[in-house]
Formats: structure tokens, C-alpha cells, sequence
């Protein structure tokens, strides 16, 4: 079996590390020359024309993983196509490509100070990611309520990911889940997908010391608009924490 293929983390050695420090000079050059070069098609296509280059990019870098450092992730599940929040455990920058790799229209609640960053967050404004601005709070979360309300009446949302802890988390830690995504799901009446992953095993929290082998990512059953918001927020920690557990442990990890 290729190290690739591995469902357990691989060994991390110098050889490892120094793939992991051409694995970043690699894709530094290739966003980049990718993002100027997709300008054009931005210009000409709108949203589409980002979500297309997007989509290139995306998968480029995880080639450039499979490459370097020999690191993969297996999609489990069925992703949605539809308007919906995607709800997901966080660990690391590999699950952020996955996921959006796996979605045809995603886009991200993010720090605003990311959209201000040179190309990307370009980029990131072009596909309809939304800047949240975390000072205010509740009021944030409503005004993101109204401006999704708004494209959905307009040129639709695409699938709209969200990590209700608020940020990255370390293997096997838990913690206490934002009200985001039920002021959201609230505002909207959209449904909620959740997902569960292990990639931090793989992929450190950081980003350096990056293992060989396969990661998983799975898109777990549709939450609906049936439950009150204090059972959604509950039944949505329940189904990713368990489930994220499982697949930590199918790689051999223990608490």
C-alpha cells in the first residue's frame, strides 16, 4: 500500500520536513501566477468565472500535497449542491481545501482582515465569501443573516461554510460551539449539513510537519428547519464531535 493510501499518519522524518518547506514554496509561486492569471476570466464571468479558478486552484494545492508530501483526503458522504450551511470540524488547513474542493459554489464566513489580503482575498470576495467583523457580535451575525437572505433571492448562495467552533482545533479537543450557525440557520431557514474530519492528524493545526497518508473528510445527513435552535446547536455538536471521534480512531488516534 502507498504511504498515500495509508489510513494512519505517517512517519516524520528530515526528508518529511524538508517536503514540507517545497510544498509551500511550490504553492506560493502557483497562487500567485494562478490568481493573476485568472483575473481575466473573473473579469469576463463574474462569480462563475472566480469559482472556476478557485476550483483550479483547490485542486493544484492538493496535488501539490499528494506530490510532496504525500498526503490525501477520501471524501465520504454526499456533498450538497444546493443553497445550504455546511457546518464542519475544523484542524487545519487541509480540511479547508477538501471541503471547498468538494463544493461546486462554497464560499466562507471569514475574518474581514482576510479579505483584505493581496489576490486571495480578491478572490475570496469574487466567489461570495462573507466578511464578519467578530467586535460586534450578535449584530454581525444578523447583518450576515441579511445579506444571505439577499443573495438567495438574487443569484443564489451556493453552500456556505461555517466552523461553529470559530476556529481551528487541536485532535480530540472540544470546544464550546459558537451561536452562529443557529442565528444563521435561524435568519435563513436554510439547512444545515455537518461534517466531520481528521485531518488534524495529518496536517498539524499550523501547518508544519505535515504526515504522509489519507485523511478523511465525510458529509454527515441533513439537519432540517424541524428542530428549535437550542436542540439544532446540540444535535449539530453531538454529530460532529462523535463523528469526527470515529474517524480520529478508524486513523488510530486516542485520546
Amino acid at each position: 500500500m502507498s504511504r498515500r493510501d495509508m489510513p494512519q499518519p505517517g512517519p516524520l522524518g528530515p526528508w518529511q520536513y524538508l517536503q514540507n518547506l517545497l510544498f509551500y514554496l511550490h504553492v506560493g509561486v502557483a497562487t500567485l501566477l494562478m490568481g493573476l492569471a485568472g483575473i481575466p476570466e473573473v473579469m469576463r464571468h463574474g462569480r462563475t468565472g472566480a469559482n472556476r479558478v478557485a476550483t483550479r486552484w483547490i485542486g493544484y494545492v492538493l496535488w501539490a500535497a499528494r506530490i510532496h508530501m504525500g498526503v490525501t483526503c477520501e471524501l465520504r458522504g454526499t456533498p450538497p449542491t444546493g443553497d445550504c450551511i455546511v457546518a464542519a470540524k475544523h484542524q487545519c488547513f487541509l480540511d479547508i481545501l477538501a471541503l471547498a474542493h468538494a463544493l461546486p459554489e462554497r464560499n466562507f464566513i471569514m475574518k474581514r482582515e482576510v479579505m483584505r489580503v493581496p489576490v486571495m482575498g480578491w478572490y475570496a470576495y469574487k466567489v461570495g465569501c462573507i466578511p464578519i467583523d467578530r467586535a460586534r457580535g450578535r449584530d454581525a451575525m444578523r447583518a450576515i443573516g441579511a445579506t444571505i437572505n439577499k443573495r438567495m433571492a438574487g443569484e443564489g448562495l451556493g453552500q456556505l461554510i461555517i466552523y461553529p467552533e470559530g476556529t481551528r482545533t487541536r485532535p480530540g479537543e472540544r470546544r464550546s460551539y459558537k451561536h452562529g450557525a443557529g442565528t444563521i440557520r435561524g435568519a435563513t431557514g436554510l439547512p444545515v449539513v455537518p461534517v466531520a474530519v481528521n485531518a488534524g492528524l495529518f496536517w498539524p493545526r499550523k501547518g508544519w510537519g505535515v504526515r504522509p497518508g489519507r485523511a478523511v473528510i465525510e458529509f454527515l445527513p441533513v439537519i432540517g428547519p424541524e428542530l428549535p435552535t437550542a436542540a439544532f446547536m446540540a444535535e449539530l455538536s453531538t454529530r460532529i464531535e462523535d463523528n469526527s471521534d470515529r474517524l480520529m480512531a478508524e486513523a488510530g488516534f486516542r485520546a
